[in-house]
């Protein structure tokens, strides 16, 4: 069976609408394999998949079977959504790797049954409902993340916040925010008022955990 080498979600409309495209539609790439197919072919997390070997992917489920159903070894054009525009790519297929078969992404990860227990100190950021740290030895040893898995960490959500309802969750890491790298709580608050003044409803956030990648839309108040 046919594979490329990537991780998928769901579309939503507040992912749609972070990224500029005016309709729910196609899969999102959530992790693209080192040396995988779509990677030599320039795919990269944040692309949207809107066309694949000649047809639309109206929804994330109707990529894998497409893909699937194509000759190993076949060079196919697909069309991809990045910074804001339609971008045609070519892939040669390889085979469909067992990572790849398991790894459909829902747009929402499972979600908290209790609220997350008091973190250490870190810096508020209200438009998100949750607190954030610049990464140190400290939290590192508490929370295990990878020396690899660069960003800010998530020291603690609010349980009635949109961050909490899209289960984000404490120990995680906010590694990009609207497509910008994040290395510090400032460039968090940053990256939200570029979205802001850009005009967007939503901002979206890729989430890295346990080495897994994937991308929440969170709503910003007026």
């Amino acid at each position: 069976r046919g594979g490329v080498g990537v991780r998928i979600q769901n579309v939503t409309e507040e992912i749609a609408e972070s990224l500029s495209l005016n309709r729910s539609s196609g899969a999102l790439v959530a992790s693209v394999s080192e040396d995988g197919p779509a990677a030599n072919a320039g795919i990269e997390p944040g692309d949207i998949i809107l066309n694949f070997n000649g047809q639309d992917i109206t929804a994330m489920r109707g990529l894998p079977r497409i893909v699937a159903d194509t000759e190993v070894g076949k060079r196919v054009e697909v069309t991809v959504w990045r910074d804001g525009k339609a971008k045609k790519l070519n892939v040669t297929l390889g085979e469909l790797e067992k990572a790849e078969e398991e790894g459909l992404l829902d747009e929402n990860a499972p979600e908290q049954n209790e609220a997350p227990a008091p973190a250490p100190k870190g810096t508020k950021i209200d438009d998100l409902a949750l607190t954030v740290a610049p990464q140190s030895d400290t939290l590192q040893e508490k929370y295990g993340y990878s020396d690899n898995d660069k960003g800010v960490v998530i020291t603690s959500v609010d349980s009635d916040g949109a961050s909490f309802e899209k289960g984000l969750m404490e120990g995680e890491i906010i590694a990009e925010v609207d497509q910008n790298k994040v290395q510090n709580p400032q460039d968090v608050t940053a990256a939200i008022e570029g979205a802001r003044e850009a005009g967007k409803k939503s901002v979206l956030l890729l989430i890295k955990h346990n080495g897994d990648m994937r991308f929440v839309a969170i709503k910003l108040d007026n």
